[in-house]
């Protein structure tokens, strides 16, 4: 839109140094004022057919002509030499906003007129010669820098293309990596549930087959004993369940999906821990719901902001609250209005007993979100599971639909 605006500045510039280069009264200028009228009709249509090159150009060149039309030398007066600036700015337009067999259309179309003008007005020489190098240097120019300005947009088209390759085999690298990391602790995990396990198993049934067999003074000793060995079956089982276990629950986790969120957007993130916030126990659910929202929130900044930069706090002030809050510095003062993502964010948070909000002030954007925590998470558990059981697969469901 700025582009726009310029022109329209030049316009009116050249065209009010026409008008007075005439030196004619009102009445003889009537039908010179309608044709500028109708010149600037049509060029304030020009921004609604931008998608459009061929009805633009085609306006462009009737815009040319109107110019030559109403800057026609009079019985009096000679060649107009604003009205070649004129029609350079609208050969320039037309090759900025057009393809080159389009764009040379206008070329056409002004070259004709002024070789027209010329011969009418019995022109010197010198002065059509002036005016033959002038086009001949302006279409060069032209010509230039259409082809540089061809080349910077594929240029940005093949960067673009390479950016989003890179995105996707860096997101392919980590997911093959943790595949692999997971792949070798699913192995561990066997080969320890296959030996430790079997052969601790295999001790506790041949404690059992002893004790039966031992005297009464030797029963508790070989009751300690199976305890003993029964404790460290259970303690070996529990170290195969969190080899096996991809989730990384908990402050620590979130962070981590942070940052690897921060290398595929390039946004610029500050964190602020405080209060203790990574001693909360976080549960997976909350966890992936606060991790969704932040992640939310630095895609509305993607899209909204040009400021590439976020600070994101995490509190738990009395261990029993978890807060956090995403910001964002803003440049402009438009109306903000919720979107759907947002608007989803705030749905789980509620559905997990918390509550996100979002604001906007003059400087920042602010999406803050709390979160009721209890100890060890477990009432929080018990309520998830229960919101679950009552809402069938529909958070499943609206998790995929975001994806």
């Amino acid at each position: 839109m700025k582009s726009y605006w310029i022109w329209l500045g030049l316009h009116i510039i050249v065209w009010l140094f026409a008008f007075l280069y005439l030196h004619e009264n009102l009445t003889e200028m009537i039908w010179r004022l309608f044709g500028v009228s109708l010149f600037f009709i049509l060029f304030f249509i020009l921004p609604l057919l931008k998608n459009r090159p061929t009805v633009l150009t085609m306006l462009l060149a009737i815009n040319a002509c109107l110019s030559v039309i109403t800057l026609f030398p009079g019985p009096y007066t000679g060649l107009n030499p604003f009205l070649i600036l004129i029609l350079t700015l609208l050969i320039a337009e037309a090759f900025q906003k057009s393809p080159y067999r389009l764009a040379f259309l206008v070329s056409g179309v002004s070259s004709i007129g002024m070789i027209y003008i010329c011969y009418y007005t019995n022109a010197f020489l010198s002065i059509i010669a002036f005016i033959l190098l002038y086009f001949v240097f302006l279409h060069a120019g032209l010509l230039l820098y259409k082809q540089n300005k061809d080349d910077k947009k594929d240029l940005f088209f093949r960067y673009d293309a390479l950016l989003s390759e890179f995105r996707r085999l860096k997101r392919q690298a980590i997911s093959e990596e943790e595949a692999a990391r997971q792949e070798e602790r699913n192995l561990i995990g066997h080969e320890i549930h296959d030996s430790v396990g079997h052969k601790l198993t295999a001790l506790l049934v041949q404690l059992e087959a002893f004790r039966i067999q031992s005297s009464e003074q030797d029963q508790d000793h070989v009751t300690a004993l199976k305890n003993l060995a029964q404790e460290s079956l259970d303690e070996t089982r529990s170290a195969v369940k969190a080899l096996k276990n991809t989730n990384h629950g908990g402050l620590q986790g979130i962070i981590r999906l942070i940052r690897r969120l921060e290398t595929e957007s390039f946004i610029r993130t500050t964190f602020s821990v405080k209060y203790g916030a990574f001693a909360i126990p976080l549960n997976g659910e909350q966890s992936f719901v606060i991790y969704r929202s932040v992640q939310e929130a630095l895609t509305n900044i993607m899209r909204h902001s040009q400021a590439r930069e976020a600070n994101i706090s995490f509190a738990a002030p009395g261990g029993s609250v978890f807060r956090f809050e995403i910001s964002n510095p803003v440049q402009d003062n438009r109306p903000f209005q919720e979107g759907f993502g947002l608007s989803e964010m705030r749905k789980r948070m509620e559905n997990i007993g918390g509550h996100l909000e979002v604001r906007k002030t003059e400087e920042q954007f602010i999406v803050n979100g709390t979160l009721q925590i209890t100890a060890g998470g477990e009432h929080n558990d018990k309520n998830i599971v229960s919101r679950r059981s009552g809402h069938g697969e529909t958070g499943v469901k609206n998790d995929d639909r975001n994806r």
